[in-house]
């Protein structure tokens, strides 16, 4: 049967088919991992004639999609210099939105911060999207709002910089302002940058300090690459974030205790802290956390239950204290 276009329904269809394969095909490959011929035929219940043709289209698109042969093989879609629109299926796209809008909520939107230009993304991500999806990002920005965090803004310039560094191995000079006392010049070998607590964190050997050293990336002015090159050396810590976690609790304790509460009711009285939780029964949870105990009476104050601490036992001391104190108060 003949459409009035004079295509076959049937050959409209199979255009169709090939259409929709194309795009499962592309949407696997912008993942940015490598696949074997094997495991993409699999994946997409194709032959592997036709997965081959396929790749074929996706060149003729202009997608760089480089081909490994041999043992060991494999098809991975590299960066190209005009890289064709994005593809993003519709979880993929709601995601998307919810991560800018989260990043644009955590800063001041200074010019050529990461927030500021998250802010700007949210509002261009549209233009990026098929038709279909693209009122029900209408509809998700018109209904969402997201309560401020504020952070202090980091430069994306930065940011790109220093990661530029890690790959080549580059050592990098900065002006670095400390919490307490003037700025001072680094010279240092980076290796990780970190995100936590709104924070973004550089780990790097400091050269003439000879020490791993912690540097706030917002605190960093005057960031320049040389063209010194570095051995990479083994981290302190199993992770960047591990080494990060330890000076962050060098003044604080471990601590145990047992609080007379559902595991849920403990985890919201304790959502800012890094805390390991572990339910007993339906209504006591233990509690394992690095905190002082003036912080950590504070975060139970507002959850209204009895708790037992196990250790360390200056803590028990410090919060029997506290409440003779509180007791004797008019």
């Amino acid at each position: 049967m003949w459409t009035e276009s004079g295509r076959d329904i049937g050959e409209t269809g199979c255009m169709a088919d090939v259409t929709q394969r194309i795009l499962a095909l592309l949407a696997t490959l912008q993942s940015g991992r490598a696949f074997s011929g094997d495991e993409l035929a699999a994946r997409l219940d194709v032959s592997p004639r036709t997965l081959r043709r396929d790749i074929d289209r996706l060149r003729g698109y202009g997608y760089p999609v480089q081909t490994q042969p041999g043992p060991g093989g494999h098809y991975r879609l590299t960066a190209g210099n005009a890289l064709p629109p994005l593809v993003l299926d519709d979880d993929e796209a709601i995601a998307t939105l919810l991560g800018l809008a989260t990043l644009a909520a955590t800063g001041s939107a200074t010019e050529g911060s990461v927030d500021e230009a998250a802010t700007r993304a949210y509002g261009k991500v549209d233009q990026y999207l098929p038709k279909r999806l693209r009122h029900r990002a209408t509809q998700l920005r018109a209904s969402l709002e997201t309560s401020t965090s504020l952070g202090p803004s980091t430069s994306t310039d930065d940011l790109s910089t220093l990661a530029d560094s890690i790959e080549r191995r580059l050592i990098v000079t900065f002006d670095y302002s400390g919490k307490d006392g003037p700025s001072s010049s680094r010279r240092v070998e980076p290796h990780r940058q970190i995100h936590h607590h709104q924070r973004w964190y550089l780990l790097a050997w400091d050269t003439r300090k000879d020490e791993w050293r912690l540097f706030r990336i917002d605190r960093i002015t005057r960031l320049q690459t040389s063209t010194s090159t570095y051995t990479p050396r083994p981290l302190p810590a199993d992770t960047a974030v591990d080494y990060l976690r330890q000076g962050l609790n060098k003044h604080r304790n471990r601590v145990v205790l047992t609080v007379e509460a559902p595991l849920l009711a403990v985890a919201d009285a304790l959502k800012h802290q890094e805390a390991e939780l572990a339910a007993l029964d339906d209504r006591r949870t233990k509690v394992v956390l690095m905190d002082t105990w003036e912080w950590l009476l504070l975060s139970l104050a507002f959850l209204n239950a009895d708790f037992t601490i196990h250790e360390p036992c200056d803590f028990r001391t410090a919060c029997r204290a506290f409440g003779a104190r509180l007791l004797d108060c008019e």
